[in-house]
């Protein structure tokens, strides 16, 4: 069971109504047809954007919606300026990759609902010492130690202000939007993306004491139904009920930040 530290920060199907042309026929099919002259064919209909089903908000009369926006390439030193701002350069350094941190987080956060997240595509360096369990082999369970290793994390977390978060991503969204799109979404909206994998992980449930097995190397889940779930769920039960709970209600708060839509249920 490999540690993968939380993202601050959850794929929505962009869904686009296809119509149909429906003709109309005489009733009276013996009266004869008058032939008209030849139409022209219709020109196709112009292929529309998708509909966007969160909007980002505006952005605020702060600092961080005025500052200049870098090129994507130079963006690593104003986007980690500005989350220092907000986390602090501590936490910044303990905590976040410095490298190509926009692709990394929208890479992250995009995996979260899947199955797996790619380890070496993450934005957040490993937690300090490794997993532990409670119990043997056969009969194992979650130890409460391992849920001590990712409350420092947590109280970073909790300590944010997310309306000055949220005004960094809103500054930095198109670079976020660019990134989401190379990424393999010409047409995708990423803050959709993002408020579909906070749902996700809002979504998880919280079992008390998850039964363990050890298979191979790696524990897994006893119960295959919580085996399958999107890899960002399993990571909060990895966390533990306290530290899932202090995390869902940051990002219940990020998301009425981003939205003005109430969670999905």
């Amino acid at each position: 069971m490999i540690n993968k530290p939380m993202v601050g920060v959850a794929a929505l199907v962009v869904v686009v109504a296809g119509g149909g042309w429906y003709y109309l026929h005489s009733r009276n099919s013996s009266l004869p047809r008058v032939p008209s002259a030849a139409q022209p064919a219709p020109a196709p209909a112009p292929v529309g954007e998708p509909a966007i089903a969160h909007p980002l908000p505006a952005a605020q009369g702060d600092s961080a919606s005025q500052a200049p926006l870098p090129a994507l390439e130079d963006s690593d030193a104003a986007l980690g300026g500005a989350l220092a701002e907000v986390a602090g350069a501590a936490a910044l350094k303990d905590y976040l990759m410095p490298e190509n941190m926009i692709r990394r987080m929208v890479v992250t956060i995009d995996n979260l609902p899947r199955q797996k997240v790619a380890v070496d595509k993450r934005p957040t360096r490993s937690l300090a010492g490794s997993f532990i369990a409670a119990g043997d082999e056969l009969h194992a369970t979650l130890d409460q130690r391992n849920f001590q290793r990712y409350q420092p994390l947590v109280a970073v977390i909790q300590s944010i202000d997310m309306r000055k978060l949220a005004a960094v991503y809103i500054h930095f969204y198109p670079l976020f939007q660019r990134t989401y799109q190379d990424l393999g979404y010409p047409n995708g909206y990423f803050n959709d993306r993002l408020v579909q994998v906070i749902d996700v992980l809002l979504a998880a449930p919280q079992p008390a004491a998850p039964a363990l097995i050890r298979p191979n190397v790696m524990y897994t889940f006893a119960d295959p139904a919580l085996e399958k779930l999107p890899a960002g769920q399993k990571l909060l039960i990895r966390m533990g009920p306290d530290n899932a709970t202090a995390i869902k209600a940051k990002l219940k708060e990020l998301r009425t930040l981003i939205t003005a839509a109430p969670p999905q249920r």
